[in-house]
Formats: C-alpha cells, sequence, structure tokens
C-alpha cells in the first residue's frame, strides 16, 4: 500500500514538471512517502 503511494505521487510529482499540476503540495507529499519507505527500510518494518 505504501510502496503505490509513493509511485503514484512520483508520477503526480513528473506530471508537475510537464503540465505544472499540483506545485509544492504533490513535492511535500513525495518526500514525506520517501521519508516513510526510509524509515521503514532502516528499522526493518514491514508494511502491513
Amino acid at each position: 500500500m505504501l510502496y503505490t503511494l509513493a509511485v503514484i505521487l512520483l508520477v503526480l510529482w513528473l506530471l508537475g514538471f510537464v503540465a505544472h499540476i499540483g506545485g509544492g503540495l504533490i513535492h511535500l507529499l513525495l518526500v514525506i512517502a520517501v521519508i516513510v519507505i526510509i524509515y521503514r527500510l532502516v528499522t526493518g518494518r514491514r508494511a502491513v
């Protein structure tokens, strides 16, 4: 679920460069998602 959300945010982020959709909100959410994924990898927890 978390990886799916990260992929969706990544696609929207890339679209933001092309069509200027969403602005800073998509960038902020992408950064948060990447931080959470890295935290889970470091701590060894699996997404449920």
